[in-house]
């Protein structure tokens, strides 16, 4: 029985020094050994054995790395590698890929990583978030809350959405408004990628009933740093329009051109904006516009506080309905991965 417990002892000392095997050398030539997690939006983050929560560094700090498992990097050139990274020579370090092959990079040329396991969990990210107002006059509140979900693969990503909201006051109709959506993008050489999405609305505000349509297009980041990216996308959409006061359904064609910005590098602070632009190519002059910003600011254990702009706008809303809706919301959340 003894001969038993010092062999699952010596085991488990095994495992524990293997996943501590990593180590960042600092600026400040400061040494910290542990289990490198991930590097995004200019943030390294690493677990080791005498702290119960992570350690989050700004990636500029750092000075030298030395990794023992194999991770999923993204570069300001667009490549995608898989591999470990170590220090060779000061600014110089090497990605050593799991197919054999050696990449040198400098610091600032790694944009992001993530530990690379087979594990499905590993690979899985997500958030939800939640918010409510009231005020005494007419005896207004809102209540809203979202969810997000993603997989991260190799060389693409699949993420759904979930949004809703609901306000009420004395002597006004309540307000219902929820929108979803799913993408998928499948990353090519040169920071291109391709993508699909299907996205539904409803919205009461605008009697849409339900608006559901399937997108395809095209896009490419022009800007891809640790501070910040900026992409731009064009294609196609096919769009399917119930309204409260029309009994037959729509249907058009629409091309879409869209830009996204992400700005990471303004301390514990982030902001996300996206907009795209629908001219109708089936109706005439017709045009349709989504815009959304939300901004987030991080706290201790993987909780935020956030806040968000959402705006619809259509130039030829069917009668009874308003051209431009939009809506605000501020809220607390948590994050997985």
């Amino acid at each position: 029985m003894r001969g038993h417990f010092w062999v699952m002892f010596l085991l488990f000392g095994i495992i524990s020094v293997d996943a501590q095997n990593d180590s960042l050398v600092f600026t400040n030539n400061n040494i910290m050994v542990g289990e490198l997690k991930s590097l995004n939006k200019g943030v390294i983050t690493i677990e080791t054995d005498y702290s119960d929560s992570d350690f989050k560094i700004d990636w500029e700090k750092v000075r030298e790395i030395y990794s023992t498992s194999n991770y999923l990097f993204t570069l300001t050139d667009g490549r995608r590698l898989n591999g470990r990274v170590n220090t060779v020579a000061v600014p110089r370090w090497e990605i050593y890929r799991i197919n054999g092959d050696t990449v040198e990079v400098e610091r600032d040329e790694i944009v992001y990583f993530r530990s690379y396991k087979k594990d499905f969990w590993s690979r899985l990210n997500a958030s939800v978030d939640a918010d409510y107002s009231f005020t005494k006059a007419n005896n207004f509140n809102q209540i809203g809350a979202r969810a997000n979900i993603g997989y991260t693969a190799p060389r693409w990503w699949l993420k759904a959405g979930y949004s809703i909201l609901r306000s009420n006051q004395d002597d006004v109709e309540t307000v219902r408004r929820q929108d979803g959506n799913l993408t998928y993008r499948k990353f090519m050489p040169k920071d291109w990628y391709y993508g699909f999405v299907i996205y539904f609305l409803s919205n009461t505000e605008q009697l849409l009933t339900l608006r559901s349509n399937v997108r395809a297009g095209i896009g490419k980041y022009i800007i891809h740093t640790n501070s910040s990216y900026l992409g731009i996308e064009a294609g196609v959409s096919g769009v399917n329009e119930n309204f409260e006061n029309r009994p037959e359904n729509l249907n058009s064609l629409e091309a879409y051109l869209g830009s996204e910005l992400n700005l990471f590098d303004i301390g514990d602070w982030s902001l996300l904006t996206r907009i795209f632009a629908y001219p109708s190519l089936t109706e005439n002059g017709r045009w349709r516009v989504d815009y959304s910003l939300d901004t987030k600011y991080d706290l201790p254990l993987d909780f935020y506080v956030k806040g968000g702009f959402t705006l619809n706008y259509d130039n030829q809303a069917i009668e009874g309905a308003a051209d431009l809706d939009y809506v605000v919301q501020t809220g607390i959340g948590w994050e997985f991965n």
